[in-house]
């Protein structure tokens, strides 16, 4: 064992580094990730130097194993930038304060108005079609809406 230590090559590190990547494709959560590219680190180490000392070579592989995960812990638990698009994935966000007319009556709490080439479901006050609402909140797919009686309603 001491003898196959002694004698580690690139190759060895660079087979473990893609080992671990595999591994980490079958879903490892991220945790080989930072090891196999220490092991790859520790390769491309070995190679530029072939004479270092395969102690070296283990602790440098703990060292930026170490390092690496510390790295990504860190991005991880970092507060993400203000968005440039805030309501990207949040359809009908944009629809907020926005005043329709009924597509479809408010009946029993339920009805549709016409956004665009969009219809949406509504909640509300029962009322006719055609009556001026405003959009005033958002719960998932369905849409909060008031009896808009300021203006006409934009449709």
């Amino acid at each position: 064992m001491i003898h196959y230590l002694q004698n580690l090559s690139f190759w060895d590190w660079l087979a473990l580094a893609t080992i671990l990547l595999i591994l980490e494709v079958f879903g490892a959560g991220g945790y080989l990730l930072w090891i196999g590219l220490a092991a790859a680190c520790v390769g491309v180490l070995t190679y530029l130097f072939p004479a270092l000392p395969w102690v070296w070579q283990f602790f440098l592989f703990g060292l930026l194993a170490i390092l690496t995960a510390v790295v990504w812990w860190r991005r991880q638990r970092s507060p993400l930038p203000p968005s440039d698009q805030p309501g990207l994935n949040r359809r009908g966000s944009e629809l907020l304060g926005r005043r329709f007319a009924l597509h479809e009556a408010i009946i029993d709490g339920r009805g549709k108005i016409k956004a665009g080439d969009s219809l949406w479901l509504v909640s509300g006050p029962d009322l006719p079609a055609g009556s001026p609402v405003k959009v005033v909140a958002q719960e998932g797919v369905v849409l909060k809406v008031e009896q808009d009686a300021t203006r006409e309603a934009v449709r």
